[in-house]
């Protein structure tokens, strides 16, 4: 059920960064190029990238630069039936991936018919022998924080990608209180995978300081550690935990006159993933974790 390099290592944290948040970033006067991006976020400590599954013009390029890097590579799925699901499992096996993150199709499936449907995933996933992440979201099944704790209550192996940002945003969640805390645990106790992004209940996406100082920031950390907490008690020997900040462009990312223009973003996504990256290590120590 975890990413396991089938290894003898302590089970460890891998912070990756997503491809979808490096789109616009760059110079002032330019966007860095894939080369570019790659160099970077290995010269930041990053240990590999989330993205897509690549069409066949730049699957080459892309497995030459993960090599390159050494780079762990999860993909993004967005499923609507078992079959889809299935051909990019298929996709996948042939590229050669960490594991999958499905975003499953959508929010108006729901009781039975999203149980059976998410069954099915897990048992086409467990074909291919390929770690299955769903993740929590809106617009998809998992919807919301109450429906999506009914799944983890029937589905014994349902594992999670978690990001709480969506259903902060869902409930308009400015604060999370003992009702949201509760069914956040019972999400948090199937966490293998995390996604790190902030929301104020209003917006789901903000910046968060240049050093994470901002009071919403201490809750979210919390509920980070006590997955990984989780996580870490279910782990074996060469199990890996993959965390990544999940910061995307406009419009997930505010501009200064509300359009989708890059260049008038109120904030600084690479500097921003860099602090989630340090609010990551310091998490993972604080669920007792070991560095390295």
């Amino acid at each position: 059920m975890n990413v396991n390099d089938g290894s003898a290592n302590t089970p460890r944290l891998a912070i990756l960064q997503t491809w979808w948040g490096m789109i616009g970033v760059g110079d002032r006067d330019r966007e860095w190029t894939m080369e570019e991006k790659f160099a970077r976020i290995a010269k930041a400590g990053f240990a590999g990238i989330m993205g897509r599954i690549q069409p066949l013009e730049t699957a080459g390029v892309w497995r030459k630069l993960l090599d390159e890097y050494k780079f762990r590579f999860g993909v993004h799925t967005f499923p609507a039936t078992r079959e889809e699901l299935r051909a990019a499992l298929g996709q996948a096996a042939d590229f050669g991936v960490d594991f999958v993150n499905a975003h499953i199709m959508d929010s108006f499936v729901t009781g039975e018919a999203a149980e059976t449907l998410i069954r099915g995933m897990i048992e086409e996933a467990a074909r291919f022998r390929i770690p299955f992440f769903v993740e929590t979201h809106r617009g998809r099944v998992t919807q919301d924080a109450q429906r999506t704790a009914g799944y983890v209550e029937a589905i014994p192996d349902l594992r999670l990608t978690i990001d709480l940002s969506h259903y902060a945003i869902a409930g308009e969640m400015e604060q999370f209180d003992a009702r949201a805390l509760a069914l956040f645990d019972r999400l948090l106790r199937r966490t293998s995978c995390i996604h790190g992004r902030v929301s104020s209940g209003q917006q789901v996406q903000i910046d968060i300081g240049p050093n994470g100082e901002h009071p919403l920031v201490p809750a979210y950390e919390q509920l980070w550690s006590k997955g990984m907490a989780y996580w870490l008690e279910q782990a074996g020997p060469g199990d890996i935990l993959p965390v990544l900040p999940e910061l995307g462009p406009p419009p997930y990312s505010m501009t200064s006159d509300g359009s989708t223009d890059r260049q008038r973003e109120l904030s600084d996504r690479w500097q921003q993933a860099l602090v989630f990256k340090r609010l990551f290590e310091r998490a993972w120590e604080a669920a007792g974790g070991e560095r390295g």
